[in-house]
This record gives C-alpha cells, sequence and structure tokens, in this order.
C-alpha cells in the first residue's frame, strides 16, 4: 500500500514550511511575510522563527492574517543541545500550540522532539548539509520524525541548500522519511530566499488541522517549480508519471541496480532516468531495479526540480 497522495480526496494546496520575521532574524514583519506568499500564489504558509532565548522564544500566533484563501499553521524551528561536531540542533516543527514551552535545561534534544511530535507538530530535519548532520545525528532522534528537508533555499547560497543525501542514507538504513522542500526565507537584502521552494499538499481543505493530517500521512510532493499530476506503479513492470512539461526524470533508490547485458558487476545506487523536451508523461522500467522503495525527481528546463515521496515498487 503506498502512500502516494494523487488518489486521495482533495486538491493540491501550495505551501511553505520554513521562513522568518524580524522578530528573530528576517527583514520582514509577521504580517509581511504572510502579505508576500499569499500574493504569489501561495494557500498556506507556516512562519517558523527561531525558538531560542534570545529572541524570547518566539511562537508567532499569525492567525490574524488567515483569510478566506490563505491560512497558516503556527511553527517554530527549534533549537536545543548539539549535534556530533557540536552545533545547535536546527529541527522544523509545523503545527505547535501557541503554549509550546521552551525545552528543560535536562531534556535531550530526543526528548524535545518528541514532545513536539506529542503537541501535534510534523516535525522535519531542516538543512542536514548546511551543518554537516551525520545520519547518527539524525538517528539518535528517533524513528517518529516525519521529513527531511531535500532543499533549502536560503543555504544555498552557500551551496549546502541540498538534503537528499541524507534521505537516501536513512532509507538505506531502512527508516522511512518524506521529503520537504522550503524557502527557509528571511528576505534581507541582497538575500533571493522567498518564493522558490514549495510542499503541494493533497487535502480536502485549505486548514491546518486537514494540511497537518495530510503533511503527516506523506500525501504531498515538494517542488522548485515542477508540478507532478500523477504517479502509477504496475509491479515489476514500470512507473509511469504524468507531468508539467520536463526535461528528466529519474526514478532513484539505494539498492544495487542490476548489471546491464555485458557487464559482470552491478552499478551504484538504483537510478532509471529518462530525457526529453516537454515531457508530460513517462514511462520508467523496472527491469533493472532492486528493492521494494523507490522514489521519483524530475527536472525542467530551467533545471528547477520536484521530488516524491519515497513508496512502495509492490501493489
Amino acid at each position: 500500500m503506498n502512500n502516494l497522495p494523487f488518489d486521495k480526496p482533495g486538491r493540491f494546496w501550495k505551501g511553505n514550511l520554513h521562513c522568518h520575521s524580524n522578530l528573530t532574524d528576517g527583514a520582514l514583519s509577521p504580517a509581511d511575510v504572510c502579505r508576500t506568499y499569499a500574493e504569489n500564489g501561495y494557500d498556506f504558509i507556516s512562519l517558523t522563527d527561531h525558538f531560542l532565548a534570545v529572541y524570547d522564544y518566539p511562537l508567532v500566533d499569525t492567525r490574524p492574517y488567515r483569510t478566506e484563501r490563505f491560512t497558516m499553521i503556527l511553527g517554530a524551528e527549534l533549537h536545543h543541545g548539539q549535534t556530533e561536531h557540536g552545533v545547535m540542533w536546527h529541527i522544523l516543527a509545523n503545527g505547535l500550540p501557541l503554549d509550546f514551552a521552551p525545552p528543560a535545561e535536562t531534556e535531550t534534544v530526543a526528548d524535545f522532539v518528541e514532545r513536539a511530535i506529542d503537541a501535534g507538530a510534523f516535525v522535519s530535519i531542516a538543512h542536514p548539509q548546511w551543518y554537516t548532520l551525520t545520519v547518527a545525528d539524525a538517528l539518535s532522534l528517533g524513528d517518529r520524525v516525519h521529513a527531511i528537508e531535500v532543499y533549502n533555499t536560503t543555504c544555498d547560497e552557500t551551496d549546502t541548500g541540498a538534503g537528499s543525501y541524507m534521505l537516501d542514507l536513512l532509507l538505506a538504513r531502512g527508516k522511512w522519511y518524506n521529503a520537504i522542500a522550503t524557502d527557509d526565507a528571511h528576505f534581507r537584502p541582497g538575500r533571493n530566499d522567498g518564493l522558490q521552494n514549495f510542499v503541494m499538499v493533497k487535502a480536502e481543505a485549505n486548514e491546518p488541522e486537514a494540511l497537518l493530517a495530510a503533511l503527516k500521512a506523506g500525501y504531498f510532493y515538494a517542488s522548485q517549480g515542477p508540478l507532478i499530476h500523477d504517479i502509477q506503479v504496475v509491479p515489476g513492470d514500470k512507473v509511469v508519471l504524468r507531468t508539467s512539461p520536463i526535461s528528466t526524470a529519474i526514478l532513484r533508490n539505494t539498492s544495487p541496480k542490476r548489471p546491464s547485458p555485458g557487464m559482470s558487476v552491478a552499478g551504484g545506487s538504483c537510478s532509471v532516468r529518462q530525457i526529453g523536451n516537454g515531457m508530460t508523461e513517462v514511462e520508467l522500467p523496472l527491469e533493472s531495479v532492486t528493492g521494494d522503495w523507490a522514489r521519483l525527481i524530475v527536472k525542467d528546463h530551467f533545471g528547477r526540480r520536484a521530488w516524491s515521496n519515497p513508496f512502495k515498487l509492490e501493489a
């Protein structure tokens, strides 16, 4: 059984799950952050200011900025403890209650994350490459974290925006995480970090509760521009996808690829790729694919990507 969103009830809603205001280290007020996204075709955002003592642990109440067509999920970027490299953790939590308490000195990072999840949050590991997060770091948070940030716009300015490596390493260890792409927008002068990455969430209503339920169920995909309209798995045969016009489609997992005829060894991690011009329907054969799961990456002619969540290859 797959968590693919395309046959689920409702419609897709476009949102950004990671951004900051001038209540912490961003340039715009919370109202202006919300207005910027609302005026540029987004259906929802989560304003995730830094939950730190230096900022008086802000959990911004953005409910006054909701409209009939635009909503907000309350959230924060949580910080506590240290990674293997001695850096404070950055953990994205969407769907926190306004009375969520700061971490206690005796609280471990894993316990802090557990408390956020128990409070109703959709929790993701933020920008792992930006601060050289290790697999051991990720595993130390326990098995309830929902997603990995596979792309972060603001971290791209230091060429550390990608996080797919962490997703694949965890999936290779039998752990199941989904994939989000976010802006982490700060809107500072000279920093083009807004309105670029987003998630498309399939839900019956553009309401925080419905969006959070869909996020936790994995009923979404992440994108920088391309739209994924459908993914169909024909077990043992192929994966069929329909998209907006793209130039590349990649079916990927971390199992060894079966060797091609005439080759004595298999390839590295399994990838099946198709290249074309303006493709909108692609069939990717499974004959060389081992393992029971895969994920899809597509690119358009601008180089913008979209990422599916991992999905099972059996019926």
